[in-house]
C-alpha cells in the first residue's frame, strides 16, 4: 500500500509541477502580449511621427510660408484700415452738410399726378 500511496503522491507532485509550469507559460505569455503590444505602439507612434514630418514638407513646399501670408494679409488690412478712416474724416463734414440740407430744406410743392377738383 504504501507503494500504491507513493505513486499517488508522485502522481499529485507531477500534476502540480505541470500546473506550476501552465501558470508560468500563461504569465510569460501575457508578459510577451504585453511587450509585442507595446512594441507595436511604438513603432505605430515613429511611423505616424515621420509621415507627419514628410507631410508638413510636403505642404510648406506646395504652400510656401504660412506666417509670411500672414504678415501680407495684416499688412494689407492694416492699410485698408487707414484708408477708409482717413476717407472718413476728410468726406465726413461735407456729407453731414449734404444730408442736414437734403432733410431740412423742404420745398413744398404740388405733385404732378395731383388733379384739383372742381
Amino acid at each position: 500500500m504504501t507503494s500504491q500511496s507513493q505513486g499517488i503522491q508522485q502522481l499529485l507532485q507531477a500534476e502540480k509541477r505541470a500546473k506550476d509550469k501552465l501558470e508560468e507559460a500563461k504569465k510569460r505569455r501575457g508578459k510577451r502580449l504585453k511587450q509585442a503590444k507595446e512594441e507595436a505602439i511604438a513603432e505605430i507612434d515613429h511611423y505616424r511621427l515621420q509621415r507627419e514630418k514628410e507631410f508638413r514638407n510636403k505642404q510648406t513646399n506646395v504652400m510656401g510660408s504660412q506666417g509670411n501670408l500672414s504678415a501680407k494679409i495684416e499688412e494689407q488690412t492694416t492699410e485698408t484700415i487707414r484708408n477708409l478712416t482717413s476717407s472718413y474724416h476728410k468726406n465726413m463734414e461735407s456729407m453731414m452738410k449734404k444730408l442736414l440740407n437734403t432733410v431740412c430744406d423742404i420745398s413744398p410743392e404740388v405733385h404732378p399726378n395731383f388733379r384739383h377738383a372742381v
